[in-house]
């Protein structure tokens, strides 16, 4: 408890960034350059006796924007020059670094611009490329930001998440949590083709509305029927629509929180060992493991880990003692145990 006070205390703020389209920053350094090239004109008609137009001494306002634009940008035609020290002083200490500097701001923005663009999009190339057997999580509200949460206590790579939501701050989020994350309406196909959802190997639908758990549901079914799919409504009587549309496990949200708060209020300790169970990584946990070589013909209740379920043929079997069954070898199965403890193979219980 101590540890998870510490970590809350050393918590930052993050403030959003604003971000600049490339057209947007063009235009602002060409702001910035028209400044810098009115600037050097001004300079030059409040000391145009110093200097010589041809033939004639001083030079006009046409004449300093004249000048100043063939000296920035480095086509210096000779025909208006220099005449008084005073002229030249400004020139080498005023005007060259601001040549230097109106340069860099044409052509440094637009290199920037075009390399940064280029770089983004071989970037996301390469990432959609390597996108394979990942996570989909459509919605990164409060269940989809727990979920993630409960993939990352289970070790699951980070890199093999994508968030996709319709909300830019969820989006941001999702970016903060180090998650590739699209923006978007979930239910629409060429979203779910960015988050490369074909290719997927689970799908998490945490959207808010339940009518929208159902066509996103759809959706995925059409393009992956091979991914598990775990969907959560709101209304039990929703449940059966997302099965038929293909979710392979259906959370009901409402009955889960109620039947929690049910328990703890009616036995405090048994609502406290349930909250444990549903918190990774503390006291005891619920997973999912292999059955071990030692294991293999055994009773489940011989195993060193409590075992409450196991997974036989891609059904699963509900485990009380008075059932006579042997374990296989293909044979998976759920367990209590204490939070990171892992069997090692061969160890002796």
């Amino acid at each position: 408890m101590q540890a998870r006070d510490t970590r809350r205390a050393s918590a930052t703020i993050v403030l959003p960034a604003p971000v600049v389209g490339p057209v947007r920053a063009v235009l602002q350094r060409v702001l910035i350059a028209l400044t810098v090239l009115t600037a050097v004109a001004l300079l030059v008609w409040l000391d145009g006796d110093g200097y010589r137009d041809g033939e004639q001494r001083g030079v006009g306002l046409l004449d300093a924007f004249y000048y100043a634009t063939v000296t920035l940008s480095t086509t210096g035609y000779g025909d208006i020059t220099p005449l008084s020290d005073r002229a030249r002083l400004v020139n080498v200490l005023v005007i060259t670094p601001l040549r230097i500097a109106f340069l860099i701001i044409l052509v440094g923005t637009t290199l920037e611009v075009l390399t940064q663009r280029t770089r983004e999009q071989l970037r996301q190339s390469r990432w959609r490329s390597s996108l394979r057997e990942h996570t989909v999580v459509v919605g990164y509200g409060t269940k989809g930001r727990s979920a993630v949460r409960a993939l990352l206590d289970d070790g699951t790579d980070p890199s093999g998440i994508v968030v996709v939501d319709n909300d830019p701050e969820h989006i941001a989020e999702a970016s903060d949590d180090g998650l590739a994350a699209i923006q978007g309406d979930g239910t629409r196909a060429d979203v779910l083709r960015r988050a490369e959802v074909e290719h997927a190997v689970r799908v998490i639908v945490s959207v808010p509305r339940d009518d929208a758990a159902v066509l996103v549901t759809l959706t995925v079914r059409r393009h992956n029927p091979t991914a598990y799919v775990v969907a959560a409504v709101r209304e039990a009587e929703n449940a059966p629509l997302l099965r038929d549309g293909g979710a392979n496990n259906v959370v009901v949200s409402s009955e889960a929180a109620g039947r929690l708060l049910g328990v703890a209020a009616s036995s405090p300790s048994t609502g406290a060992i349930f909250e444990d169970l549903l918190v990774p990584g503390q006291g005891l946990e619920l997973a999912e493991r292999d059955v071990l070589r030692e294991e293999v013909g055994l009773p489940p209740r011989a195993c060193s880990d409590l075992v409450v379920a196991i997974i036989r043929d891609g059904r699963t079997q509900m485990f009380h003692s008075e059932q006579n069954l042997k374990l296989r070898r293909t044979d998976r199965v759920v367990v209590v145990r204490p939070a990171g403890h892992e069997h090692v193979p061969g160890a002796q219980a």
